[in-house]
């Protein structure tokens, strides 16, 4: 049996610096305030089970260089211009410690495009508590987000610092020169205009606001990652992962009778799939009732044998099914069924 966890993430600081605002200064660090799930894979020669790895070589002699001995190089197109890491400290001496805010802003007005990574400022010690809820407290109240400048890793962001919750957050952006033009990305616009008729576009308003609901980011998930390690689990086993039969969706014809038929098909289907919750308690099964239900299904699964339990979880897709226990792999299909049978 292979255990597959997820990778352990050793919080780290990723810089440390003073944040200032007028003549307010507040010693931080900035920690990375989300993490990977994504399973890694080394590199293997086919058939062997040998490591490949990958070296720091010189191109010329094809001898191996110790990472002591690398310093950066631009290319001019004629030959390269050597700068030391110690040259680059000294050009900018002091702003790889500083995070300075220049302003405030409504967050609302930064296009979403311009965000980049996120991390959690903390205060460089309990003697800073109070400077570090004032600022927060103040940016939280205004609904603003401070816009400064920070050099982290031998490089210049924009970063905007804002409110959330009992922290800070800064979020790193994208300039303004490396935000890409839309026109020239998509040639086609702007598109040619499309006369849309009344019925149409409020079939399109009512289909999002029958599927629109509470952000609630616990109830997605990355079903991709489960179906990876289910592959890994599968083979090292000695089985097999049977594919999902599933077919990208058929492009909708743009003749007026098809889309408005596909918005109409559409609305009716997200509904339906909020019925239950609409329904009123009567329309229910009683608890009585679905307790008997769930009674008899998990009935039928205690008379299954373990590999036969595993078979169904197998077909049913639940992760993490080769390390549960008999009892675990009921508890699964249980609520799987249950699950199912609210969906459908």
């Amino acid at each position: 049996m292979v255990v597959i966890s997820k990778e352990v993430v050793v919080v780290a600081v990723v810089w440390g610096g003073v944040l200032s605002f007028g003549l307010v200064t507040l010693p931080v660090q900035a920690l990375t305030a989300v993490e990977s799930h994504t399973m890694r894979f080394h590199q293997l020669q086919r058939g062997t089970g040998d490591r490949v790895r990958n070296k720091r070589v010189n191109e010329r002699t094809g001898e191996e260089v110790p990472l002591s001995e690398i310093v950066k190089g631009y290319d001019t197109g004629v030959d390269y211009v050597v700068v030391e890491p110690e040259e680059l400290d000294d050009i900018a001496p002091g702003r790889s410690k500083s995070l300075t805010i220049t302003g405030f802003v409504d967050l609302d007005q930064v296009n979403p495009i311009y965000f980049d990574s996120t991390y959690y400022l903390a205060p460089r010690g309990e003697e800073y508590a109070r400077v570090y809820v004032l600022l927060r407290e103040a940016m939280a109240q205004s609904g603003k987000a401070g816009i400064a400048t920070v050099v982290m890793h031998n490089k210049e962001y924009l970063v905007a610092v804002k409110a959330k919750d009992d922290v800070l957050v800064m979020h790193t952006m994208h300039w303004a020169d490396e935000v890409r033009d839309p026109y020239r990305q998509i040639p086609t616009l702007p598109l040619p205009e499309a006369p849309l008729t009344t019925e149409e576009l409020e079939g399109a308003v009512h289909l999002v606001e029958a599927m629109s609901h509470e952000w609630n980011p616990e109830q997605y998930r990355d079903h991709y990652a489960d179906r990876v390690r289910e592959l890994v689990e599968a083979k090292h086993s000695g089985g097999t992962l049977q594919a999902k039969a599933e077919a990208p969706p058929t492009p909708t014809t743009p003749e007026v009778a098809d889309l408005t038929a596909a918005l109409q098909a559409s609305v009716r289907r997200a509904e339906e799939r909020a019925t239950d919750d609409r329904k009123p308690a009567a329309a229910r099964p009683s608890d009585e009732v679905a307790a008997k239900r769930r009674s008899g299904r998990r009935a039928e699964l205690e008379q299954l044998t373990k590999a036969e339990l595993y078979s169904h979880a197998t077909a049913a897709g639940i992760p993490g099914r080769s390390t549960m226990s008999r009892d675990e792999l009921i508890n699964a299909l249980t609520t799987a069924r249950r699950h199912r049978r609210r969906a459908s």
